[in-house]
């Protein structure tokens, strides 16, 4: 017989926290490892505060750390505080590699929740595997990738590429031009995208990346002028998107001339951006500002009330707040903060309501979510358009794309 908390109370229980955290009035600065003291469980927090990624990334930090901050005015997590040591990623892989050692080898965190890019990500993979600590990583990915030190959050791509692929075939589109920043996600995506072209019988317009933080797209334009799509896939990062929209509309091809389908603008690259530029574009997530439910308004109220009332929130945002909490119950359901203990237990909890709706962790370390496909407005919000039907289990390999891949974590 059951004794205590059930797997689906642990993860219920400490997202009900969120209210309660919030009216205990944290500072805005959150708990530092020196304010925790020494009867802490120390974290890490990895994410670009400077440079391209910035824009996106920092934010991430933001709701990282107000999970953190909710969950210690709510007791902690097996009767100790979480104590969190945040380094900057620079935007560089380089610096997220040696950030991760230093936060493990040196500070002693017991997992780091943090990276957007897959170039960071595949950086830090090795120093996560060499030392056996674990990474929670909040982002939509290219997936082709499996490991038991990694929990992906974010969207594997039959989570989030293939069901903006399958809403664009539906609508009619039939000619694809794929641009993207010049790194593995863009390419890797862009590589299941033409296989799944390939199979349906339609047609690559053109397929052109740049940098990452590249600024200079007139040749590209000029490509996609030439070619006339139907729809652009867009797997731009950073402050890349600006530059490409503002030439865009500067050469008359708004996204009402042409539709763009964009995998990394969300509503705050939106505002960032100027709403006007990307009104009309899509985006494909599993999260949306504008999704119905008391679990999204609470978290909604909840940073609003300590970052302020014009701040607006994203999938990654909402995954990376999330993280933090499936940690909090699968540490109390292992009993230990031991990282393999903690992935253990991750993949063993119930689904349970979030922000996002209901979600879970499964054996290959992924997360079960759903998928939406959104259209900016004027305001920079997204009007969902369509909803997957159900969560989505996450397939780590497309099978298009590399046949005969599987996940499998002991």
């Amino acid at each position: 017989m059951k004794t205590g908390l059930g797997r689906k109370s642990f993860l219920a229980l400490t997202l009900a926290c969120t209210m309660l955290a919030t009216a205990c009035g944290k500072s805005e600065s959150g708990t530092s490892a020196a304010e925790a003291g020494g009867d802490a469980i120390k974290v890490g927090i990895l994410h670009s505060l400077s440079g391209t990624m910035a824009i996106s990334e920092d934010t991430v930090k933001n709701s990282t750390q107000m999970a953190i901050d909710e969950i210690n005015a709510a007791g902690g997590v097996l009767g100790k505080k979480i104590a969190a040591v945040t380094e900057d990623g620079a935007s560089d892989p380089a610096i997220f590699a040696q950030k991760a050692n230093k936060l493990i080898s040196d500070d002693g965190v017991a997992t780091v929740f943090g990276g957007w890019t897959s170039a960071s990500r595949k950086a830090m993979l090795p120093v996560f595997e060499k030392t056996q600590n674990l990474l929670w990583y909040p982002v939509q990915f290219e997936g082709n990738e499996c490991s038991p030190n990694i929990m992906y959050s974010g969207a594997q791509p039959n989570q989030q590429t293939l069901p903006a692929y399958d809403w664009a075939k539906e609508k009619g589109y039939k000619n694809f031009f794929l641009v993207g920043s010049d790194y593995v996600y863009p390419r890797t995506a862009n590589l299941i995208v033409k296989k799944h072209l390939e199979k349906d019988g339609l047609k690559l317009a053109g397929e052109e990346y740049q940098p990452l933080g590249g600024t200079e797209f007139s040749g590209v334009i000029g490509k996609i002028k030439a070619a006339k799509p139907d729809i652009i896939f867009n797997t731009l990062n950073g402050d890349s998107n600006v530059a490409f929209f503002k030439q865009m509309a500067a050469a008359g091809l708004t996204p009402k001339v042409i539709p763009v389908m964009s995998f990394s603008i969300g509503e705050q690259e939106a505002q960032a951006m100027g709403p006007a530029l990307v009104e009309g574009s899509y985006a494909a997530w599993n999260y949306f500002q504008t999704l119905d439910g008391e679990a999204n308004a609470k978290f909604i109220n909840a940073y609003k009330a300590k970052f302020g009332e014009d701040k607006v929130l994203t999938d990654p945002m909402v995954h990376g707040y999330v993280d933090v909490y499936v940690w909090k119950a699968a540490v109390e359901k292992a009993g230990s903060a031991d990282p393999a203990k903690v992935r253990a237990a991750a993949v063993t909890l119930d689904a349970v309501d979030t922000p996002l709706g209901k979600v879970n962790f499964v054996k290959n370390n992924s997360l079960v979510q759903t998928a939406y496909i959104g259209e900016a407005d004027p305001k920079g919000q997204f009007k969902i358009l369509w909803t997957s039907k159900g969560a989505i289990q996450p397939e780590p390999y497309d099978p298009l794309a590399f046949p005969g891949k599987t996940c499998s974590i002991g």
